[in-house]
């Protein structure tokens, strides 16, 4: 699968009368769901949903965020598996453990400075 990395600080005009929007998160940080238990590191981002209907749908209406927000696709995990998730702003923290993430996709595309940050390898604009 290609990943393309996009620039660390994304402006987005959602329509033609709205104004820019900056998404919270940048590519490489880490970040934790808001009520779930899993944290991973953002690999891309969607300025409004781009996902399927389907999926937008399996979202129980009660807790089913939005389209107009940005959606960060992470390599996540939790205490059992890793696995890519697809998630909105208003769900996701910062996360400050300083824990590693263990997910095997982040080494291919990040490096890990010293201070544990994540930073992308070979930076490819789209």
């Amino acid at each position: 699968m290609a990943i393309l990395a996009k620039a660390a600080s994304m402006h987005y005009v959602t329509g033609p009368m709205d104004k820019a929007r900056t998404a919270k998160f940048k590519i490489g940080q880490v970040v934790k769901h808001r009520l779930f238990p899993f944290r991973g590191v953002v690999f891309d981002i969607d300025p409004v949903f781009a996902n399927t209907e389907e999926w937008w749908e399996a979202i129980p209406a009660e807790v089913r965020p939005h389209k107009d927000q940005p959606f960060y696709h992470l390599f996540a995990e939790n205490a059992e598996t890793e696995y890519v998730a697809y998630v909105s702003e208003q769900n996701l923290l910062p996360d400050t453990s300083d824990a590693p993430i263990r997910h095997p996709q982040v080494a291919e595309m990040f490096e890990r400075d010293d201070s544990g940050a994540y930073r992308p390898r070979n930076a490819v604009m789209n």
